[in-house]
């Protein structure tokens, strides 16, 4: 699965955070240590500890150029942190040394990473912060206070004004500036969107006005014509240019540019194709019975265009003059993505069997290549009184336009 640009751009992010702050915390950890030695008088573990930690997190960050994976990066640098927090903190006063709020900036660090590690390493200072007061209630102390009377009061303010910078100065000037720089790109990753959205629009709105611009010049061929087979070919012509028209108008009236309301669509599609057929005033009534679903355009047309040719074929054939007669059409989902649609009439039905494979009508024809299309299989329902097919199809999962072959 390939990454979104506003995740590549919250890794980069993250990268470049973890490092800046990697990077700094260990400059400023040398630099204390050097200052608890020298200005101090620290001479045991303390200064070594400083110093220790800025050096290796040194390599830790350098590693990340060979093995460019940040979580074992981030999760080495941590458990050195934590490590050396808790060692100082243990030599500093143990539950009163100041340096133990390095163990809630750790916390925080944790959370900028990700929800889970902030979890673990805040539910594990918890546990630390518990053992270090039972530490302090204990008859015998396994450490001792390291640090020289005299310098304590300003180990304590160096310890809290380090962590007071690294939380403002360092990591949360840092990560808002990641946030800034992440609100930026969403704003112009959204304006993208919305861009192709609109172009997608007028590109559906565009094609619904070339397909009715075709169908108008089928209607303006058809009057010239006397021959009255061929004008009907043309009118079925015609109807299926409608069929793919109203598509794309629903496509560009509704918000979701990728799927189509298709009960609307069938209801629609099939009051214009009894009106074409029969006329405003007509004996024929609609019987649907489909659920609210929505269908992909690479699954609405061809299944569309199927529908036109059943209900076509019904209207000429099956519910013949200005006789009495329903058409019903009926769609169901069958599992995830499959579908079963059953569609006929009541009308006289066909004089004798006929093979949809092998049919040399041009309607049935269609309705079998379009079956296929989906996908799917269509059958005819014997059971009922006139034509009838049950079509089993599965919903495509392309973006591609269908060809009706």
């Amino acid at each position: 699965m390939h990454k979104s640009a506003t995740d590549e751009y919250r890794l980069n992010d993250k990268i470049k955070l973890t490092h800046r702050v990697n990077y700094f915390t260990s400059a400023l950890s040398i630099i204390l240590g050097i200052v608890c030695y020298f200005v101090l008088d620290i001479k045991e573990i303390i200064p070594f500890l400083f110093m220790g930690f800025g050096v290796v997190n040194f390599i830790n960050i350098l590693s990340f150029k060979s093995h460019k994976n940040l979580t074992i990066t981030y999760n080495v640098s941590s458990v050195l942190s934590l490590g050396t927090a808790l060692a100082i903190t243990l030599y500093s006063g143990g539950i009163n040394s100041p340096f133990i709020f390095i163990l809630a900036l750790i916390v925080f660090a944790a959370y900028v990473t990700t929800r889970v590690y902030g979890r673990i390493y805040l539910y594990l200072n918890l546990v630390i912060v518990v053992l270090l007061f039972l530490e302090s209630l204990a008859d015998y102390q396994f450490t001792h206070n390291v640090v020289p009377e005299a310098s304590r009061n300003l180990f304590a303010f160096i310890s809290v004004f380090f962590t007071v910078y690294i939380l403002g100065g360092v990591l949360g000037k840092n990560l808002m500036q990641v946030h800034h720089k992440l609100y930026r790109s969403r704003n112009e990753i959204q304006q993208r969107i919305e861009e192709k959205e609109t172009l997608l629009k007028e590109i559906h709105h565009r094609v619904k006005n070339n397909l009715q611009t075709v169908s108008s010049l089928l209607s303006l061929q058809s009057r010239n014509i006397t021959n009255e087979k061929v004008k009907n070919l043309i009118k079925s012509s015609q109807n299926r240019v409608i069929s793919m028209a109203m598509v794309h108008e629903m496509l560009y009236m509704r918000e979701d540019l990728s799927k189509i309301e298709y009960r609307s669509y069938v209801k629609e599609l099939s009051e214009y194709l009894i009106r074409s057929v029969k006329g405003a005033e007509n004996n024929v009534k609609l019987d649907l019975d489909i659920p609210d679903i929505k269908l992909r355009i690479d699954t609405a047309i061809p299944l569309g265009l199927l529908i036109n040719e059943a209900i076509t074929n019904a209207l000429k054939y099956g519910i013949t003059d200005d006789k009495e007669g329903i058409i019903h059409i009926a769609l169901k989902k069958a599992d995830e993505n499959e579908y079963i649609l059953d569609i006929g009439d009541n009308g006289i039905g066909f004089s004798e069997p006929v093979d949809l494979k092998n049919t040399k009508t041009l309607g049935l024809k269609l309705i079998n290549n379009l079956a296929r299309q989906l996908n799917g299989s269509i059958s005819r329902d014997t059971n009922k009184k006139g034509t009838n097919y049950i079509v089993k199809f599965k919903e495509a999962g392309s973006s591609e336009i269908p060809v009706v072959a």
